[in-house]
């Protein structure tokens, strides 16, 4: 499995490098449209214009676990949501349920603020340690989302069975949800409770829809056409075996 893993990046490279030329060149297809990345584009702009706050979770994991790649999904869609509110001077409020994730939140919005030349908008206390305990951490971010006057909120990373209760009271407040993760089992309350849905891979790629750095939309787009490709030669597969 190894061997073609490699054989397939191999491959790939040479497409990726291809159209990351053409995304500069600004020729390169569009990407197929996330509706969730597209309700994130308006979240800090209804912040903006209500004074409101906008609530981040980056998910109940931290880094350096078999759950790192999520946690760093959420906090990659973090620094872009970062950046147009420290832009704007919008609030934004963060929750954390892991220790190690509280420093790198706090220093991606430090960094927002000095890019945006705003480093005395910066407010550390904009990202709270809620629990390590999920069920905990859901109840506190529930309270969050019930007494806190709120635009949106945002749920990027690992989730499990306690993000119903998140999800839940966000939609009975009216609050405007965007919520993914990789868990199978977390999907349908995600789905059952939020505006909308990053579903499983898609939390890897709303960084790329966001920031729109041509390395990262040239592998969108290969991962795109590799799928068209191993899906067509599935089809020739089977009408071939069909036929003979």
């Amino acid at each position: 499995m190894q061997e073609i893993a490699l054989v397939l990046l191999l491959l790939l490279l040479p497409l990726l490098f291809f159209l990351a030329s053409r995304v500069r060149a600004g020729k390169a297809g569009e990407l197929r449209p996330l509706p969730g990345v597209e309700e994130l584009a308006g979240a800090v702009g209804r912040s903006a214009e209500t004074g409101q706050a906008l609530h981040v979770s980056v998910g109940i994991a931290g880094v350096g676990g078999p759950q790192t790649a999520e946690t760093w999904a959420g906090l990659t869609l973090l620094s872009e949501l970062a950046d147009e509110a420290a832009a704007c001077d919008t609030p934004l409020i963060v929750t954390v349920a892991d220790p190690t994730v509280l420093p790198l939140a706090q220093e991606i919005l430090w960094r927002a603020h000095l890019r945006n030349g705003n480093p005395e908008g910066y407010d550390p206390t904009q990202v709270r340690f809620i629990a390590p305990n999920p069920m905990a951490y859901s109840a506190g971010v529930a309270g969050l989302l019930l007494w806190e006057p709120l635009t949106a909120n945002v749920m990027v990373g690992t989730f499990g069975d306690e993000v119903l209760l998140m999800g839940e009271v966000g939609a009975r407040e009216g609050v405007r949800q965007v919520a993914g993760t990789a868990n199978p089992q977390a999907l349908p309350l995600i789905v059952a409770t939020a505006d909308r849905a990053l579903i499983g891979e898609e939390i890897f790629a709303g960084g790329a829809y966001t920031a729109r750095q041509p390395i990262q939309v040239a592998s969108l787009l290969a991962q795109d056409w590799a799928r068209w490709a191993i899906a067509a030669a599935i089809i020739v597969v089977a009408v071939a075996k069909m036929l003979l």
